[in-house]
């Protein structure tokens, strides 16, 4: 089962809500937020034999890159919603008032 099928409620209230570009991002998000969670709960039991007060240094390098993941998904989705404001104050009903 893929992604679509196995979201689908989750989507379809996003892409609602948001509509189909940020409601994706939005579901996307929510999944990395979910394994972010699933790899620090694991990185408490596979700690660096370095540093035990850190995760391994593997699990560091994904946390550190789903990170980033989120960072660039949220920044599209300001960009995306910047757009829409934008097009919606010079759309033909701002210029008539």
């Amino acid at each position: 089962m893929n992604v679509f099928d196995e979201k689908r409620a989750e989507l379809e209230r996003h892409e609602f809500m948001m509509g189909m570009e940020r409601g994706r991002l939005a579901v996307a998000l929510d999944l990395l937020t979910d394994s972010l969670i699933l790899v620090g709960q694991h990185g408490v039991y596979c700690t660096s034999s370095r540093n035990p007060a850190k995760p391994a240094l593997d699990l560091q390098a994904i946390l550190e890159g789903m990170d980033g993941a989120k960072a660039l998904i949220q920044s599209v989705m300001e960009e995306l919603r910047d757009q829409r404001e934008a097009a919606r104050s010079h759309g033909p009903a701002a210029r008539q008032t």
